[in-house]
């Protein structure tokens, strides 16, 4: 089995070294491994090449099972080079529909909200269309009436196959969905989304919906994280969301996401949800824990289960024993927590 490998730029490069050692000894447990294929593309690549990767790149990743990233972007380039370059175009040339990102509290690590240690929740976010579309322009740059036009892209096809997704997965767990929307503000595409999501839960039994717009969610999220169960959303709510569900968990540094293709007609990718973080970038000290879990829902993709328990099971004991970096309050640097890891996944005792 072989895995493209992108490091990317900031603490990308830090984090990945430790995870892939740590995705190596679950698989070792089990007399498994994987080939690691490496790719330098990113931002440095750009600087040199003019380009995120080359035009061949898709070509080059559709020969791998799965791609691990580690994250993109500096803050010398612009953003729309850096996404659009690189993450955006994988996601959607392979089909890559569900952003997964789940969220729980990780014993020991205190949450910044009450209630916040009982959250176990799992982010299910459209990736493909949305709000994050390549409709639209700019007109009379730099003049009084300069203006902007974005058109959000909503079809029934790509609301129907994550609400799918999401529903399904609701059964595996308590039942409950949620549904993000702004139906009363957003005329058209919100309440698309609201009548595409309904009939979709509709049609399945065991599942309970919820829809809720999208301010009261994020303060609900806040005051009682433990009350959701499966949320599904659009791309730019469901992006904000994981982003403070993760905060809300103890720190945006333990979030892994998975970009998957469920029917695996092309590879998925498989990513952490804290970026490049160019500002502690080359300090060692960048929590590798959500590229490690993320290592995790990767092995679980790809029919290693028991190596991905294996996984999550000694990352949480590992930060549950105290050996943590500074964003969970501890002391420790990357390497050292990427290597407490391994050492409680070589200890067969």
């Amino acid at each position: 089995m072989s895995i493209a490998v992108i490091a990317g730029d900031g603490i990308g490069k830090e984090v990945m070294p430790p995870a892939i050692a740590c995705v190596d000894a679950a698989l070792a447990r089990h007399g498994q491994a994987v080939e690691w294929v490496h790719y330098p593309w990113g931002s440095d690549f750009y600087l040199a090449e003019g380009s995120m990767m080359p035009a061949d790149g898709i070509d080059q990743l559709a020969q791998h099972e799965a791609i691990f990233l580690g994250a993109v972007g500096l803050p010398q380039i612009p953003d729309t080079e850096t996404l659009w370059g690189l993450l955006i175009p994988i996601r959607r040339e392979f089909e890559q529909y569900v952003n997964l990102r789940p969220v729980r509290a990780l014993k020991g690590v205190p949450s910044p909200v009450a209630g916040g240690d009982g959250i176990d929740l799992i982010l299910v976010r459209e990736n493909t269309e949305g709000e994050y579309s390549e409709i639209g322009g700019r007109a009379h740059r730099g003049r009084d009436i300069e203006s902007a036009l974005q058109v959000n892209v909503f079809s029934r096809k790509g609301i129907a196959r994550v609400a799918r997704y999401a529903t399904e997965l609701a059964k595996t767990r308590r039942g409950l969905l949620t549904s993000a929307t702004k139906s009363n503000g957003i005329i058209h595409t919100m309440p698309f989304w609201d009548e595409v999501v309904r009939e979709v839960v509709s049609a399945a039994d065991g599942v309970r919906l919820e829809s809720i717009l999208i301010d009261a969610l994020a303060a609900k999220l806040i005051l009682a994280p433990a009350n959701f169960d499966v949320i599904v959303a659009s791309n730019l709510f469901g992006d904000i969301l994981s982003d403070l569900a993760g905060a809300v968990a103890g720190s945006i540094g333990v979030a892994p996401s998975a970009n998957l293709n469920p029917e695996r007609e092309y590879p998925s990718l498989f990513e952490p949800v804290h970026g490049s973080a160019p500002d502690i970038a080359g300090r060692g000290i960048a929590n590798p824990i959500g590229q490690i879990w993320t290592g995790a829902l990767m092995l679980e993709h790809l029919g290693h289960a028991e190596a991905a328990a294996d996984l999550t099971q000694a990352f949480e004991s590992v930060s549950a024993s105290g050996i943590r970096t500074r964003d969970l309050g501890g002391i420790s640097s990357t390497a050292e927590v990427g290597a407490a890891i391994v050492a409680h996944l070589t200890d067969r005792t």
